[in-house]
Order: C-alpha cells, then structure tokens, then sequence
C-alpha cells in the first residue's frame, strides 16, 4: 500500500515506532529492518525502544494489529460512504485497484508477513489467518446481503481474486492484474443478481 503518513516527531514515541515499523516494514520486509535501523528511524533511544515493545517479535506483532485496525477503519469508511451491499462492493473493488497503482505498492501487507514466517504455529501468521478470516467474513456478509447464492463460495473467489490481483500488480503487469480483478467482481456481483 501507499506511504500513509510519515512519523511525526512530536508523536508519541511509541506510536512513531509503530508508524516506521509500518513504512519500514511494509516497504523493506519485516526480517530485513532491525532493531537499530527502527530506532534510528524513529528519532528514539534504544532504552525508549525497549521500554514501549521489548524486542523486534513484540513489534512486529504490534505491526501486524496496526495493519489490520487499517483495514478494519478503511472498510468502514466504505461502508458508510456506501448506500447497499453492491455499491460496497464496486468501493472496494475500486479502493483495492487504487492501491495496486499507487506508488510504493509492494503487495498485500498480510501476504508478505505470513511468507516471511513460514511456521503456522508463530504469532505472526496466527495474526494473519484471523484478519484474512475477518476480511473474508466481510465479503461473505456483503455478498450474502446482495442475494448471492453461493455467499461463501463467492467470497473464496473474490478474496483468492484480491489476492492474485495484490501479487500480480506487484510482481508483474498491475494493469493486466487489475483487469482481472475487475472481471472477476464484476462476474461475482453479477452472479448474485441472477
């Protein structure tokens, strides 16, 4: 995703912390920033550091928290702006397009933490089953709102879709890659109108 704000030095240090973790993380690899990089980063001493997280693994889970409130505020706020299920829908779509072309798109947040902890029992990759569990849930709910038959099934489609999409944008051609995203949202929501 798009640099969201930068640290702002009159923040609490804790939450600078938390916001580099966030750009630094997010656009390095969780594994490649140490601890001495986010101090640095952070205009924080290392005692300050230590006293807010303790180490890097408690940090690091605090990142992945933070991304999920990020997603959980930014569908809200579709949700709000949206007046039934299908202009929801069309929203996402629309904002998960945005973020695959906007600058400093590295990829969904969540995949790139569960590949760097390859260990289905480590605390990260727990963390990130029950925000894709969640996020699919919110599909599941919205497309269940809109009459889709097969509301779950759909959902699996859709976020499978999302995910190829997030990859593809990154990795190789975004505009083949959102295509496809469309196509497949626009195939799913059809479904439901049947």
């Amino acid at each position: 995703m798009p640099r969201i704000a930068e640290p702002l030095p009159s923040a609490p240090a804790k939450l600078r912390i938390l916001e580099t973790a966030n750009e630094l993380f997010y656009g390095d690899g969780i594994r490649t920033v140490g601890v001495d990089r986010l101090i640095s980063s952070s205009s924080v001493t290392k005692a300050t550091f230590y006293k807010h997280y303790g180490s890097k693994d408690r940090l690091i889970a605090d990142y992945v928290g933070y991304r999920h409130r990020m997603e959980v505020d930014a569908l809200s706020a579709l949700a709000e702006a949206a007046s039934d299920p299908k202009k929801m829908l069309r929203s996402l779509q629309d904002a998960i397009v945005a973020a695959i072309a906007a600058p400093g798109f590295r990829g969904c947040p969540f995949i790139n933490a569960a590949a760097e902890f390859p260990d289905q029992a480590h605390p990260v990759r727990r963390a990130v089953e029950r925000h894709r569990e969640w996020y699919n849930g919110v599909i599941e709910q919205l497309l269940r709102d809109l009459g889709h038959p097969l509301s779950g099934d759909a959902a699996d489609d859709l976020v499978l879709a999302r995910d190829g999409a997030m990859t593809g944008g990154y990795a190789g051609d975004p505009i083949a890659a959102t295509a496809a995203l469309s196509r497949a949202f626009d195939r799913i929501v059809g479904e439901a109108g049947r």
